[in-house]
């Protein structure tokens, strides 16, 4: 005998659980399935769902995003990781050894999806190599905010905390660089949520493989995203990737040709703004090597 189905409600995903989807609802946590017509469902989505058992529901939509985040997949599709961020923290630290290539192709990600970016520098407590201070130099004068922290001494947290407020953001980096310990400050009882979701789900232990969404207590919610790369340029062309660079944005206009790749093609003006110094070389040739490596 089917369970009747109920009206539609509003809730928000939370987390992938094994084949199951969390839903929040009202301070209740349903696992969910999805239609299978429905594409895939991302972490942030807000989605109307139903009940198809008494603690089982079923989602019936995903509700317009403001912005999406998304990674390779299989047969060179994309997928949807996270959605309705409005800032990606780009995570790096005096040490390990800062991966700028990394951080570039977040900010074009960002750029292209119409999401907020900023650095998080972890490990102050340490002395900063000069070539890391020129580079963060490059990045603050094209605008990006630049939250210097210690997860050790605290030094800076409590401004961390205060750009988190109200507002939903994504933690990202490359690994090493404390973004656990980052997390675990700012939502301070993020294991007491993760097992409170398992339970809550009946799904054992905690098997979430993709990102998660947290409450933070003083406003505004995390997204935490384990692994490196959890989005690419899987879904972004060379044109976009130039967009991705805004320092590029006002003399991409001026070149003498439309879809000019900004490598040797002639009367390149943003290869000639870069001899000029008013593009950052290290930043162009990094640039370069993107392309190179997308291969479109």
């Amino acid at each position: 005998m089917e369970v009747p189905v109920s009206e539609p409600m509003e809730g928000l995903v939370i987390a992938h659980l094994g084949q199951g989807i969390a839903v929040e609802h009202e301070n209740r946590i349903v696992l969910c399935q999805t239609l299978r017509k429905l594409e895939t469902v991302a972490v942030g989505d807000k989605v109307l769902w139903s009940l198809s058992a008494p603690d089982q529901g079923r989602i019936e939509a995903i509700l317009p995003r403001r912005s999406l985040l998304t990674r390779p997949a299989r047969n060179n599709k994309i997928r949807p990781v996270a959605a309705n961020i409005d800032t990606v923290f780009v995570v790096i630290a005096v040490e390990p050894y800062c991966d700028f290539l990394l951080i570039d192709q977040y900010l074009a990600v960002c750029e292209n999806n119409e999401i907020n970016a900023a650095l998080i520098l972890n490990k102050t407590d340490l002395p900063i190599p000069e070539n890391l201070e020129n580079e963060l130099q490059v990045y603050q004068n094209l605008g990006y905010q630049i939250h210097r922290v210690s997860t050790k001494t605290g030094i800076g947290l409590s401004e961390l905390k205060l750009a988190l407020h109200n507002q939903v953001s994504l933690l990202t980096g490359q690994s090493g660089v404390g973004k656990s310990s980052i997390t675990n400050i700012i939502v301070p009882d993020r294991n007491l949520k993760t097992n409170t979701l398992s339970e809550t789900t009946k799904h054992g232990r905690h098997t979430t493989t993709a990102a998660t969404l947290y409450h933070i207590d003083t406003g505004g919610d995390l997204i935490d995203s384990p692994g490196v790369a959890i989005f690419g340029l899987a879904d972004l062309n060379r044109q976009q990737l130039a967009q991705g660079y805004r320092e590029f944005n006002p003399f991409t206009d001026k070149c003498q040709f439309n879809d000019c790749s900004h490598h040797h093609d002639k009367g390149c003006a943003v290869r000639a703004a870069t001899e000029e110094s008013n593009i950052a070389v290290t930043r162009y040739q990094r640039f370069l090597k993107l392309t190179q490596k997308m291969g479109n």
